[in-house]
């Protein structure tokens, strides 16, 4: 621990020094990621075609490539305020604890009562549905982090929220679904008869614990027969990791303050918010050639886009009715089982991760649930935060970096992305310590039903 006399356990920065601008990856990007496609003629979505589903000024934010820094609205500054800066830790006694010559950092984004960095995305979105003059918005909701954040955010801004929640994790996690009615949302496990997408998917698949896909296209659908609402999404659009580039911008002006630049960085990774949030600063420097980092995608073994899916076009949504997008994907039709990372269930990654992936610009790997819970125990018990499920990937490879480093003697630092607490999901580490938990890896048998559903077209065979 000989840096604690001049690298504090906290690193916070002043108000004033937040981003005033979200970062754009995109525009640092020699391949930028693929448009989205109209289904139904397979054209790239136009501007219109999307702003009868999301808000025109997110639209803009979604087709646009080129500006590096989009301005953050001062209203939306002020409500950042609230809980950011969030801080940088230096992890002293997790180092210790594991007799480590690395140097690792977390970026803590739990710090407010949602649990996590969903938040960050979630004011931006609703603010810009209120500046149209909407009556409200839809969504869906993995963990029951994003519903959280997004009802927090319309609560403060008089707009109507309706959650369509996961099944699996609507009925794990009672308390989540009650923090989101608390501020003002209507919350359906999905999928659900509320919509004729819900019913076909409870047709074709009896008693199944649903997906993000499934909730997603309830969503679309209710967003879109609603006049006044539109749909938001808490990941993988390439908006969303726009406002979520807050994460890195203030982790790279923490870790400036002291001359410390990392050699790995690390995040979990389902849709991909939190991961293309923390790295896009360090990714663009990587990209402009000024820097060089190693970057780390972790995802479950149970749903591992990047390390076991395909790069083509694919629905973002098991009901098929969103646009197609370009991305490592186990098809839309597969519905992982139900592990206890709600947030990771997601059939398909970030359009903007997935071209960075394929171009090696970055690495991926595949952990099992039980090697994660494992992880998280040992991260709380050493640094006094009870993690998400989601956030213990990235703590579980964080800590495999950190071994091998005491295998070699080098002395690496490591950043990685503390999504957010797990005070939610207790019934997880109940199961984890009563040894109830078991790993599903699915097999190639498995994988190949939802690879049969990946539609069809030239220049998209699999």
């Amino acid at each position: 621990m000989s840096d604690k006399n001049n690298i504090p356990y906290k690193i916070y920065l002043e108000e004033n020094e937040m981003p005033k601008a979200w970062y754009n990856v995109r525009a640092d990007m020699k391949n930028k990621p693929a448009p989205l496609l109209n289904p139904g003629t397979l054209q790239p979505m136009t501007a219109q075609e999307l702003s009868g589903v999301f808000c025109e000024e997110l639209v803009r934010q979604e087709l646009d490539d080129d500006t590096a820094y989009i301005p953050i609205p001062e209203e939306i500054r002020d409500f950042y305020r609230m809980y950011r800066p969030s801080p940088l830790v230096r992890a002293y006694c997790l180092e210790k604890a594991l007799g480590t010559p690395a140097k690792i950092y977390y970026k803590f984004e739990g710090n407010n009562t949602s649990g996590s960095h969903k938040l960050n995305s979630a004011i931006a979105q609703a603010y810009y549905a209120k500046q149209q003059g909407l009556k409200g918005v839809t969504t869906e909701t993995g963990a029951g982090q994003w519903g959280t954040a997004l009802s927090m955010a319309c609560a403060y801004l008089g707009l109507d929220c309706k959650v369509y929640m996961v099944k699996v994790s609507y009925e794990q996690k009672p308390f989540r679904r009650e923090v989101m009615r608390t501020y003002g949302a209507s919350v359906t496990p999905s999928p659900s008869a509320e919509t004729e997408i819900g019913k076909k998917i409870l047709a074709e698949h009896p008693g199944t614990t649903g997906s993000l896909g499934c909730a997603i296209s309830e969503a679309v659908e209710a967003a879109t027969s609603t006049p006044g609402y539109r749909y938001v999404l808490g990941s993988v659009l390439n908006q969303v990791l726009l406002h979520q580039s807050v994460i890195g911008l203030e982790a790279k002006a923490a870790l400036d303050k002291y001359g410390v630049k990392p050699d790995i960085i690390i995040g979990c990774a389902g849709g991909g918010s939190n991961l293309g949030g923390l790295i896009s600063p360090f990714m663009g420097e990587k990209l402009r050639g000024e820097a060089d980092y190693r970057f780390i995608a972790v995802e479950p073994a149970s749903c591992s886009s990047l390390t076991r899916g395909k790069f083509v076009y694919d629905f973002c949504d098991t009901g098929m009715v969103c646009p197609l997008a370009k991305m490592y994907t186990l098809g839309s039709g597969f519905i992982p089982s139900p592990n206890h990372a709600g947030g990771l269930r997601y059939h398909g990654m970030s359009a903007i991760l997935s071209q960075l992936y394929h171009d090696g610009l970055m690495e991926a790997v595949s952990v099992e649930q039980t090697a994660v819970f494992r992880a998280a125990e040992q991260f709380a018990r050493v640094e006094g935060i009870l993690p998400a499920p989601e956030s213990s990937h990235a703590i579980r490879v964080a800590i495999d970096e950190a071994l091998k480093c005491k295998e070699t003697g080098e002395e690496k630092t490591i950043l990685f992305g503390l999504t957010g607490t797990g005070y939610f999901d207790m019934v997880a580490y109940e199961k984890f310590h009563n040894g109830e938990m078991t790993d599903h890896i699915p097999t190639d048998e498995e994988l190949q039903a939802g690879f049969d559903g990946i539609p069809k077209f030239p220049g998209n065979e699999i």
